[in-house]
């Protein structure tokens, strides 16, 4: 019988945990770069890249990186990094459990943390946290490994930047209401109501309420000092550079209410925007009504108008002409969608209630049924933090970000019952 020597076993264990030995064959790698936001002091430099954690040199700011799992069972867990200069000492924490762990080195190398038992399905939050460090930062750390008897197939997170994916995967899933329209009736009206429960108004979010296949008209929460109605139409002109739109295919202004800005937009598509830069608040109910008809030499004219469901005047936003389209009101649609990365792991909601279409002949019909949506983030699996259906107020919401467990499968069909209560617009008083 051999006997190890005790020194060598020591080193050999030592070794073992250092290199990430300790993974089982299904190890998976989960990149920084779309899976991770940092909460920090002001000022300070850390910053989620393409290439993972950078700037990592306040002992206050924490990296928490979110993976949801298909199944309970254990999690083993390695960090792969490279520390410049000198040496750092690194905290992990996982579901209340803390393991810390030494790096050096300027190339990368996968520590192993160690091993957590999770208690069921759902999102985890991985924590890391600077503890000490002898040189100017506690380094560049890339990508988490994950291994052990929960993880498969099933396993989600954003696994790769193709098609700039660290991006949309970072500002999470968008979510759509396709409302059941008329068939056999051209919509000139599209009426809605939308509330943000209070704590949802989360930067970067779009409550869009009146969405149309060629435009759509809603709010946003831009800033912590500001927020907008936003109303746009698309060019037929496909292009993401508004610069590159032939004159004949360019959105043209006709009217805009007082206070709105105008102009073009592009990146997700180009055509003509305005906004108005207004003080909404969540908890209040907003009204939003649409226009959409064919008028001259083969433009059809969309008009938006906005109101405080306690104010029985409307406001206009703008009124767009777009060319080569002659059309009434088609496919109407609400989304909920988050435009800036680092708020993505913050949820947010909406409700929607009491959405009606009017016919070019003057009558009214109630929408009463949606089909819940999602983009290509939430098809492609990427993030299951997403819900949409019908509340308890009767009314139709959207939920998406900040990582929770009740997902709603998408393409869900959902009805509300009827209201049977047609806006008391006065037309003849609309601006």
């Amino acid at each position: 019988m051999t006997i190890l020597n005790p020194i060598l076993f020591l080193v050999s264990t030592w070794l073992f945990a250092l290199t990430g030995d300790s993974h089982d064959a299904n190890r998976l790698s989960v990149p920084l770069g779309g899976n991770a936001w940092v909460t920090k002091p002001s000022h300070s430099p850390e910053k989620i890249t393409n290439d993972g954690l950078t700037g990592w040199s306040h002992p206050e700011s924490v990296v928490s990186t979110y993976i949801r799992f298909d199944r309970a069972g254990t999690l083993k867990l390695s960090a792969m990094m490279n520390v410049p200069e000198g040496q750092s000492r690194i905290r992990v924490s996982v579901l209340g459990k803390s393991v810390e762990f030494s790096a050096s080195g300027n190339a990368d190398k996968d520590y192993y943390v160690g091993e957590w038992a999770v208690q069921k399905p759902g999102y985890v939050k991985i924590d890391l946290q600077g503890v000490t460090k002898s040189g100017p930062a506690f380094g560049l750390l890339r990508e988490l490994g994950i291994s052990g008897d929960l993880v498969d197939d099933k396993t989600v997170f954003v696994r790769n930047n193709q098609g700039n994916y660290f991006h949309w995967g970072r500002r999470g899933p968008s979510v759509h209401l396709k409302y059941a329209a008329p068939e056999h009736s051209d919509s000139e009206w599209f009426y809605n109501e939308i509330t943000v429960p209070e704590g949802s108004d989360v930067l970067g979010s779009y409550f869009m309420a009146n969405g149309f296949a060629e435009g759509y008209f809603g709010m946003q929460v831009n800033s912590p000092t500001e927020r907008r109605v936003l109303f746009s139409v698309w060019s037929p002109f496909k292009t993401d550079n508004p610069k590159d739109i032939p004159d004949d295919q360019k959105i043209l202004l006709e009217k805009k209410g007082e206070g709105v800005t105008t102009n073009d937009f592009g990146n997700e598509g180009s055509g003509g925007q305005s906004y108005l830069r207004y003080n909404w608040k969540a908890g209040r109910t907003y009204r939003f009504l649409l226009r959409g008809r064919p008028t001259e030499n083969g433009y059809t004219t969309y008009t938006a108008y906005f109101s405080d469901a306690e104010d029985k005047d409307w406001q206009l936003i703008a009124s767009f002409k777009r060319p080569k389209t002659t059309t009434y009101l088609k496919s109407p649609h609400s989304f909920l969608e988050n435009f800036m990365p680092n708020t993505g792991n913050t949820s947010r909601q909406v409700a929607f209630g009491n959405q009606w279409v009017r016919s070019k002949e003057g009558v009214w019909q109630e929408l009463v049924s949606a089909k819940f949506t999602g983009d290509a983030t939430a098809r492609a699996g990427f993030r299951q933090d997403y819900a949409g259906g019908l509340s308890q107020k009767n009314q139709f919401f959207l939920r998406n970000c900040g990582f929770f467990d009740e997902n709603v499968p998408l393409n869900t069909d959902f009805m509300r019952k009827p209201l049977k209560k047609a806006p008391p617009i006065d037309f003849s008083r609309l601006p």
